[in-house]
């Protein structure tokens, strides 16, 4: 890239966008056309040598085509009929497939597709899982099949073990999304590939990072268009408070069920960044990693100074107006069923949202 994106202006960053990290067309289908072949290979004729028979009832692409990125092919097996199905014989089903196949990686179900002629390349993770939606009939699945999850997960202290049975809802969740704010997400995106080139230790996961771009856009936009400038200053502000960050959505799964609302107040009173997965409420894609994420908020405090944050004029690009945590109050309207206890719980966090000063004043009173 001729001009990187520290030197690149707040005005030109649409451009940036466009020449340097939009994949071309003839590359979408060089990789479309990979992803066919190995789906028909694993369908068809990878499993045909098998003790047992092996049906392949779809293959679900999670991830995007961005430098640095890696592309999930989850394998969705008829014979996995449960998540502890998937997680006893996960590598049974692994190994039958390198088995029946010239696989380069002999430890994990890995490969890199290069394009000489793009000067691109992508990467590809094959994840065997548990089809657990294949009786979805909605947009939204039935409670029950979170509370299985989650009796699962907690059951086992595995808690985000089986996110890659939802890649199917995480990948429609971004998708539904306007195509500039994705652009955003390639530009943030690209903002921590730099990152972890530079301070080459472990950052908090990327993931992390297009679910907060998703929350700074619906709560500092929403429209269709906005300055870009603006979003990804949001974001980058947003990193450097990650010790306040408390972020989920209730697309997929909500309050209304009292199994699931339970687990979710045990797990939005975690320590922060908390940033729920909107498919997988078990998994916090924030990560664990707290010194990860104080190395990328120097990162991206050192950042707002570049030009890429620069008005015409000199003048600093003003930042959407975004809270670092979800507001709940709506949950004590629609939810009657609510405990006083979580009653209580959904007032002190839409306070903290509100007023942090007035919460340090009652808490004194109290006291």
């Amino acid at each position: 890239m001729k001009q990187g994106l520290s030197r690149t202006r707040a005005k030109d960053l649409d451009k940036f966008i466009e020449v340097n990290l939009l994949p071309s067309t003839s590359f979408r289908t060089e990789v479309k056309a990979a992803i066919n072949t190995i789906s028909a290979f694993l369908k068809e004729r990878c499993f045909r040598g098998a003790a047992h028979p092996v049906r392949v009832s779809k293959l679900v692409k999670g991830g995007s085509l961005d430098k640095g990125s890696t592309l999930d092919l989850v394998v969705f097996l008829n014979n996995l009929t449960s998540f502890e199905d998937q997680l006893k014989r996960r590598g049974e089903f692994i190994q039958e497939i390198k088995k029946h196949s010239f696989w380069p990686n002999p430890w994990a179900l890995s490969f890199k597709l290069s394009s000489f002629q793009h000067q691109q390349e992508v990467e590809f993770d094959v994840l065997p899982a548990y089809n657990v939606l294949v009786n979805l009939t909605q947009a939204e699945p039935h409670p029950q099949i979170y509370a299985d999850l989650i009796r699962e997960c907690t059951s086992k202290k595995m808690e985000g073990e089986f996110s890659t049975s939802f890649t199917e809802l995480q990948r429609n969740f971004l998708k539904r999304h306007p195509p500039k704010l994705k652009s955003l997400i390639r530009l943030v995106k690209h903002w921590y590939q730099l990152c972890k080139e530079k301070l080459g230790k472990p950052l908090p996961p990327q993931y992390a990072l297009e679910l907060l771009t998703v929350y700074a856009w619906e709560r500092g936009s929403g429209f269709t268009e906005f300055n870009t400038a603006q979003g990804f200053r949001t974001v980058l502000e947003l990193v450097t408070n990650y010790r306040q960050l408390r972020i989920y959505w209730t697309v997929y799964y909500d309050f209304r069920y009292e199994y699931v609302s339970n687990y979710l107040h045990n797990q939005l009173s975690r320590p922060r960044p908390v940033i729920l997965d909107p498919a997988d409420p078990t998994r916090n894609t924030a990560g664990l990693n707290s010194d990860g994420w104080c190395l990328l908020a120097e990162e991206a405090m050192a950042w707002l100074k570049y030009p890429c944050f620069e008005n015409w004029d000199g003048s600093p690009v003003r930042s959407w107006d975004v809270p670092p945590l979800s507001c709940v109050l709506y949950h004590t309207v629609t939810h009657w069923s609510l405990t006083h206890a979580h009653l209580v719980f959904f007032i002190i966090q839409y306070l903290s949202v509100c007023s942090h000063m007035l919460i340090l004043c009652c808490l004194s009173c109290s006291s």
